[in-house]
């Protein structure tokens, strides 16, 4: 999450590492980086490196509307035991230590009383078994933990949701931004970030309406969004997620980018 250490063999594999950074960097015509903040950090970091080559081109998809019909929704919630009549808030994807799996139980156990919302975990990795333990222990009534899901069921299950969740560490040094925001997105839910302060996935969320976002170290920032996000208009700001979505991350601008290179 850091960046890696500068001693022993672990200062040795950074060594090696980036030097084939600084040299894949010196033989490139265009760098292309995932956000504005990656765009800053290679340039920041790498002062030999020309600015003008450094640019965003994000991950893209070529776009398709996951939303279902109410009466579709309520079939896929019936199917997997989730409830009809509450928020749902969704993660999927990986379950390692990039995404803060203490925090994530931190804020799981501090919404267990809210009888608004409900809570959907989707995926599998190292720290899988952590939310297991929370579960069996806790057995809280408004959280669900699946292990995988076929690419086809996960993405309805999603759209069957409200708002999609995305965690990563708060020791993050490094901008990362999490490709699973764009499925999410292609289900028109609007999406809540907790993040390191380093990342601008949060922010480009916020700044577009499709979004909220906190530190991923603050747990009284967790709740007081998710309360926020309980009384806001899903609907729309799910409709800007879609419009943001085939405006940025569609492939046909992700082509133009790069065919202005040459």
């Amino acid at each position: 999450m850091r960046m890696m250490s500068k001693n022993g063999l672990k200062g040795l594999l950074y060594k090696y590492f980036r030097k084939q950074e600084r040299k894949l960097y010196s033989i490139s015509d265009r760098i292309g980086c995932m956000s504005q903040a990656n765009v800053d950090y290679v340039i920041k970091h790498n002062p030999q490196v020309n600015p003008a080559i450094v640019e965003t081109c994000p991950n893209c998809v070529e776009p398709v509307d996951m939303k279902v019909a109410p009466e579709v929704r309520n079939e896929i919630r019936q199917k997997y035991e989730l409830p009809l009549d509450k928020k749902i808030y969704v993660y999927g994807g990986n379950l390692g230590k990039p995404q803060g799996i203490p925090f994530i139980i931190e804020c799981l156990e501090s919404q267990i009383n809210n009888p608004n919302v409900y809570f959907l975990i989707v995926g599998d990795g190292t720290e899988f078994s952590k939310l297991q333990e929370f579960t069996a222990k806790m057995n809280p009534e408004n959280v669900k933990l699946v292990k995988r899901l076929p690419k086809e069921d996960y993405d309805r299950l999603v759209a069957a949701c409200d708002v999609g969740l995305i965690f990563l560490d708060y020791r993050f040094t490094i901008p990362n931004f999490p490709s699973r925001l764009l499925s999410y997105m292609q289900a028109k839910l609007p999406v809540l970030c907790v993040t390191d302060k380093n990342t601008d996935i949060g922010k480009i969320a916020v700044e577009n309406g499709f979004g909220w976002w906190c530190e991923s170290n603050d747990i009284e920032g967790f709740n007081t969004t998710v309360k926020e996000a309980c009384h806001a208009d899903m609907n729309s700001m799910g409709s800007r997620a879609w419009v943001f979505l085939n405006n940025r991350y569609n492939v046909s601008g992700g082509y133009q980018i790069i065919m202005n290179a040459w």
